[in-house]
């Protein structure tokens, strides 16, 4: 059985990931663990949200949860946990020690919040983790279930290896996927790199049978192009790699999957090269 790790702290912005996380674990037949972290005594954050820090509280509130939406989703397994130590570490140890296939956070991007434990932590927990990770930011309307997926793609040779874990999302979800193909530079031995790793992609998705469409984009700002496109298309997730191409822009505004995942009013899923390479991607 598939396993779904959902960071959550009971505000509004993580109860969003949760319900992101349980759509997705309905389609793929899965067990979802919602994990509370205590981390300190009673903290406010700057929204005026009171965060539990009473493990019995934390009980009480897990169990209304299931108790709510346990008879909408049969086929999916519900289950919690309490731990106690650094938010990130505690996530990425518990999806490590139950081998999940996923971690689902939510975030509140760059709010300048960072006492809200969720949206602090949502990057520590992309650094840190050796699976999958999907971020939804706080105040997102997001569509459920995943219909359109984008997948940028660029001339970092990784940027192939998110094809099979999107393309599983894509197959258990009947979604469609939407290459991206950016271009960053006139460099035509770059721009022809682009064109293999995109033909290498086209032909994994044309063989697993996965619908997808094709774009291309010159561009200088990788990011600000990906959500631009996703806007376009109504997407409901982006799929990155943590390693990206280094640019001018990134330089000034943080990495590529910084940018992604404190910016994109879209859900981001965030892979890393050992992710896909080590569950024997065909890249």
């Amino acid at each position: 059985m598939h396993k779904i790790v959902v960071a959550i702290d009971f505000s509004e912005c993580s109860i969003n990931a949760f319900l992101h996380s349980l759509s997705i674990a309905d389609h793929c037949h899965g067990e979802l663990i919602l994990l509370w972290v205590q981390k300190s005594a009673t903290e406010k954050d700057k929204y005026g949200e009171k965060i539990l820090d009473s493990s019995i509280d934390v009980k009480a509130a897990f169990e209304d949860l299931i108790a709510k939406y346990q008879p909408e989703f049969p086929g999916v397994k519900l289950l919690w946990k309490i731990r106690k130590g650094k938010i990130y570490k505690e996530v990425t140890d518990e999806a490590k020690s139950v081998n999940a296939m996923l971690i689902v956070t939510g975030t509140h991007g760059a709010s300048g919040f960072e006492e809200f434990w969720i949206g602090s932590n949502a990057n520590k927990i992309i650094a840190a983790s050796s699976c999958p990770v999907i971020t939804i930011r706080g105040g997102i309307n997001i569509q459920r279930p995943l219909k359109r997926i984008v997948f940028p793609i660029d001339s970092v040779e990784e940027t192939r290896q998110k094809a099979s874990f999107a393309g599983f999302l894509a197959k258990r979800h009947d979604a469609e996927i939407f290459i991206l193909i950016l271009y960053t530079s006139k460099s035509k031995a770059l721009r022809d790199k682009v064109d293999v790793y995109t033909s290498q992609v086209v032909g994994y998705f044309n063989e697993e049978q996965i619908k997808h469409h094709v774009h291309h984009a010159d561009c200088d700002n990788i990011a600000l192009e990906t959500i631009e496109y996703a806007r376009k298309v109504d997407a409901n997730l982006i799929a990155i790699m943590t390693q990206q191409e280094i640019s001018t822009a990134n330089i000034f505004l943080g990495s590529y999957a910084h940018q992604m995942v404190n910016n994109s009013p879209f859900p981001v899923l965030s892979v890393h090269p050992m992710s896909t390479a080590s569950s024997g991607s065909s890249f």
